[in-house]
């Protein structure tokens, strides 16, 4: 669910600057301020021999990034627009190859007023971009999306060259106002947000994310308008982890939203004061749908539910069928992206996004005498929760939540492979906005499924052979684990089958090889398990009538130290996890133990491990035992985390000898 938009007005700039001067609520002082701190002269004073200094690693450096946005009231609703005017300066010869490209957005929210872009040169000659390239940006998964993508190359680049961009939209919906993020791809020496905003018009704001000390907001209120200006200087690129949560959760940024205006009676008008005004937008996204049941709706669900005797029996079915025989497919389109479609619609087409699903599993539960509710929530990839910020910006995905014995159960028709009763991965303690009628909604937290239902163990049993190892393995997963490995073969298909399930399978070295395995498939997604036969060439090593080998086949988290000088950003987990390595060896005829590893226990609070050995009669028997605590590791944990990593390494290096009886 996002907000998106193809309609494109073109103005020119003097038209637009007009367009502001009409504009009795912004003071002749601040369309001064746009024309001249946007100028392109001023950064050519900008000294580039000392920015290649400052940033010796870098291409280009961004030399301002400044967002304007005015607040007015046009009859008696709030209108707002905006500016984005950002300018960059190339550092070297090759800068082209690596940031010769740039693109900016509108939408069905978010429409595109004016914009240009243009290149002074090192010899100070001008030189406009003349072709923009329209295209959607959609991502794979998504069938239809309204964002356009406007992308464009500056031309020219060279050493001293300096690009430019100004950019206007109206944002059509003032309850959809985006975030401000100052950092970006490049380093940003200034990064600038202003809010122009009437005096009958009430703003508030949230600094969110991590270094928000260095946001400066300075608040000036004149006759006619207030300004807030919030600026932050020299930022550092951003930079992506693999393991990272979403941007929101750490990349520093201002939430701004209108809280109240006042009409032109001298009325207060709440807009998004709290979760009562969301929660009314959000329900008149909803209150005129479904307000009949189609014959083909009423037929499935009584089909299913017919013979059954209680409320979860019935439920479970009605889920399990939307899972089954309902296609994800993402739209973003206008309003679109915010009205689910009518469960008939849904229910005939075979297919929808999230708010679809949400519709038809709502109605046919209703049907089926369940009570059902359409439920707003965020994915765990945004950090924002109803109680603190309660924006449309919260909800980036919707359910429904149905009451069971006193309880909510969250389902998620997005997921084919989540199990009834277990929320998807991926909104683990998030809050939730449940609607009960057109007044009435309660905000829940979903809850954490704890590590121990959530278990894999893999037992390996391993045989000596001349010249390395063989065995046989099985692997039972239960919760996520099993659900996560449904899903995989759900994808990979069969001809890719036998490479999927060695990586599955992978140990010791490269040189693993999987000869056979074996799927056991569970009636229902939350258990599964599987079982191969392997041989390890070059594994251990004889030395006369000696073998030495480490049964550490697995070295977890080898390359998972943290810098924690560089790095402040989170670590996130899918989920808590218990997971079990049992390595049992069949001492070869003749042959004793002669040096066996002790083991060791380590708790922290993010992650604990245990490692043991020991021998029973012919067998040694060793578990590694690890636990995930946290879905989320803040810098905080990074020390103990590490700590951990340092006990847990030296333990890998142990190697147990058998000699020649």
């Amino acid at each position: 669910m996002k907000m998106v938009s193809c309609y494109k007005q073109k103005i020119t700039n003097k038209e637009y600057l007009n367009l502001l001067s009409m504009n009795k609520h912004i003071p002749v002082q601040l369309i001064i301020f746009l024309t001249l701190s946007f100028s392109i002269f001023s950064l050519k004073a900008q000294n580039m021999d000392e920015l290649r200094k400052q940033y010796p690693s870098e291409k280009a450096v961004f030399v301002d990034k400044l967002v304007d946005y005015t607040f007015v009231l046009k009859e008696d609703k709030p209108y707002v627009e905006s500016r984005e005017k950002e300018s960059i300066a190339f550092l070297t010869e090759n800068a082209a190859n690596y940031v010769g490209s740039f693109s900016f957005y509108h939408s069905f929210f978010r429409e595109l007023i004016n914009y240009s872009a243009q290149t002074r040169t090192a010899s100070n000659k001008v030189i406009k971009v003349n072709s923009f390239k329209t295209t959607s940006d959609k991502q794979d998964f998504v069938f239809y999306d309204d964002l356009k993508k406007m992308s464009f190359n500056y031309p020219s680049i060279e050493p001293n060259a300096i690009g430019s961009l100004d950019v206007s939209w109206v944002n059509k919906d003032a309850h959809l106002l985006p975030t401000h993020y100052f950092r970006s791809y490049l380093p940003v020496l200034n990064s600038e947000l202003k809010l122009t905003v009437a005096n009958d018009i009430f703003i508030k704001y949230q600094k969110k994310g991590l270094d928000t000390a260095n946001i400066i907001v300075t608040i000036d209120k004149g006759k006619r308008n207030t300004i807030y200006s919030f600026k932050f200087k020299n930022c550092t690129a951003d930079r992506a982890y693999g393991d990272a949560p979403g941007y929101a959760w750490y990349s520093p940024h201002v939430v701004f939203y209108i809280d109240s205006y006042k009409d032109s009676q001298g009325k207060k008008i709440s807009y998004l004061s709290n979760s009562d005004d969301l929660y009314a937008l959000n329900y008149s996204y909803i209150k005129d749908i479904n307000t009949n049941v189609s014959t083909q709706v009423k037929h499935i669900t009584d089909s299913l539910t017919t013979n059954l005797k209680t409320t979860e029996e019935k439920a479970r079915k009605i889920y399990n069928w939307v899972q089954q025989n309902i296609k994800y497919v993402a739209f973003e389109d206008g309003m679109g992206g915010f009205i689910p479609r009518e469960a008939a619609l849904v229910c005939t087409r075979r297919f929808g996004d999230c708010k679809d699903m949400s519709s038809i599993l709502t109605q046919m539960m209703k049907v089926a005498g369940i009570d059902a509710y359409y439920t707003w929530i965020g994915t765990r990839n945004i950090p924002y929760k109803f109680s603190t910020t309660p924006l449309p910006l919260v909800s980036n995905h919707m359910i429904c939540a149905i009451k069971l014995n006193g309880n909510y159960i969250y389902l998620d028709g997005t997921d084919p492979t989540c199990v009834f009763g277990t929320p998807s991965s991926h909104i683990q303690d998030k809050e939730a906005m449940i609607a009960i009628n057109d007044k009435e909604y309660k905000i829940t937290t979903v809850p954490t499924v704890q590590k121990n239902q959530n278990e894999l163990v893999d037992t390996t049993w391993v045989d000596i052979i001349p010249n390395g190892i063989k065995g046989r393995i099985t692997q039972n997963l239960k919760g996520y684990f099993a659900s996560e490995a449904y899903a995989s073969l759900m994808y990979w298909g069969e001809k890719n089958l036998n490479e999927h399930m060695k990586g599955e399978f992978m140990r010791g070295t490269n040189k693993f090889n999987l000869d056979s395995f074996a799927i056991d498939r569970k009636p229902i997604a939350s258990h599964i398990a599987w079982e191969g036969n392997f041989t390890l060439p070059g594994y251990g090593t004889k030395v006369g009538d000696e073998y030495y080998l480490n049964l550490n086949l697995f070295r977890f988290f080898e390359n998972s130290k943290i810098e924690t000088l560089k790095r402040n950003v989170p670590i996130a987990h899918d989920f808590k996890f218990v997971k079990k390595y049992v390595t049992i060896l069949n001492l070869p005829k003749g042959y004793k133990l002669t040096y066996l590893p002790k083991g060791q226990t380590y708790n922290s609070e993010a992650m604990s491990f245990s490692l043991s050995y020991e021998q029973k009669g012919n067998q040694l028997i060793f578990i590694q035992e690890y636990t995930n605590n946290e879905l989320m590791l803040t810098q905080d944990k990074f020390e103990a985390w590490n700590k951990m990593l340092d006990n847990l390494f030296p333990m890998y290096k142990e190697t147990l000898s058998l000699s020649k009886i």
